[in-house]
């Protein structure tokens, strides 16, 4: 038996069609499954905590959709020992298929979850934050512009634009350069592995990487796996905004490693306190705003066909 997990709005509405494509082979290869669409924002973390209930060993939980999707269903999931994902990306940024060599193509994607992949055992990040609040990350955590960037995105018009005419990556590049020169920097506090605490002054943005890129394919951290057990964590301080200005595409091509103001550090575990709130993500989500952060990777947590 399979169990999906659809967001029919994904691609802004164009799931809808893929999905119906997608079930017409499961039908026409006589294949037991049972279907979920997601109704409204947060619906499918209900669905993955009752079939992650069920009484059945391992479940194969296939989630058709985006990031937003899958962030949604690894924080329902509440056993991860019996359930092997599948993941059938059909979002705007897809960080996630892009770091983990998913096809985009859906009905390649489907067949892989159809018996032509192998298991694999993925880390993910772990944020912890406020009253203990916890959530779990497949691609990445960040406090500071792309956070903010994640959150302006949620409802942006420009995306909407951009994803009609197969652009949605753009999206979060043409937000960070409108929001360079609006979103406040920030003193912080950042200590790796529980080692000495560094102070930084003028801190841009701090993104805790499972997966090499977000945004929509932003390589914040070009050597990053979700199979090292570590995540690496990508720091921008200590520059002026103009300069950080014409550094973006240095970063977007992934070419910031040993350029000043940036560093790339891989770790465990990661503390953060800021000097005031600042907006976090997970996985492009927006969580709230806050100042004391703690990330940590968690070893080969989920099983996912590949």
């Amino acid at each position: 038996m399979y169990y999906f997990i659809v967001n029919t709005k994904s691609r802004t509405g164009k799931a809808a069609d893929i999905w119906k494509t997608l079930e017409a082979v499961l039908k026409e290869r006589n294949v037991d499954y049972q279907a979920f669409i997601t109704k409204s924002a947060g619906h499918a973390k209900e669905l993955a905590a009752e079939i992650s209930k069920l009484p059945i060993e391992n479940i194969t939980l296939v989630v058709v959709g985006g990031d937003g999707t899958m962030n949604e269903v690894i924080n329902g999931v509440k056993d991860f020992s019996k359930i092997r994902f599948g993941y059938i990306p059909l979002g705007s940024g897809n960080d996630l298929a892009r770091g983990l060599g998913v096809c985009r193509e859906p009905l390649e994607a489907l067949e892989k979850v159809l018996g032509k992949g192998s298991l694999k055992q993925m880390d993910l990040g772990c944020v912890k934050y406020g009253s203990g609040k916890k959530k779990y990350f497949a691609i990445s955590a960040g406090m500071g512009i792309d956070a903010f960037v994640c959150k302006e995105a949620e409802h942006s018009i420009l995306k909407k634009i951009l994803n009609a005419v197969g652009l949605g990556n753009m999206t979060y590049v043409c937000l960070t350069i409108k929001s360079l020169f609006t979103m406040p920097v920030v003193r912080a506090e950042i200590s790796f592995d529980d080692e000495n605490i560094r102070k930084l002054d003028q801190v841009i943005f701090i993104a805790a990487m499972n997966q090499r890129a977000e945004g929509g394919g932003v390589p914040m951290a070009p050597r990053a796996t979700a199979f090292d057990q570590k995540l690496s964590v990508c720091l921008v301080h200590g520059i002026p905004r103009w300069k950080t200005f014409f550094l973006l595409p240095i970063l977007v091509l992934g070419k910031h490693e040993n350029v000043r103001g940036f560093e790339i550090i891989d770790c465990k575990k990661c503390q953060i306190t800021l000097a005031k709130k600042t907006v976090l993500h997970t996985d492009g989500e927006y969580c709230g705003m806050y100042h004391d952060v703690e990330v940590q990777c968690i070893d080969k947590k989920m099983n996912i066909l590949l």
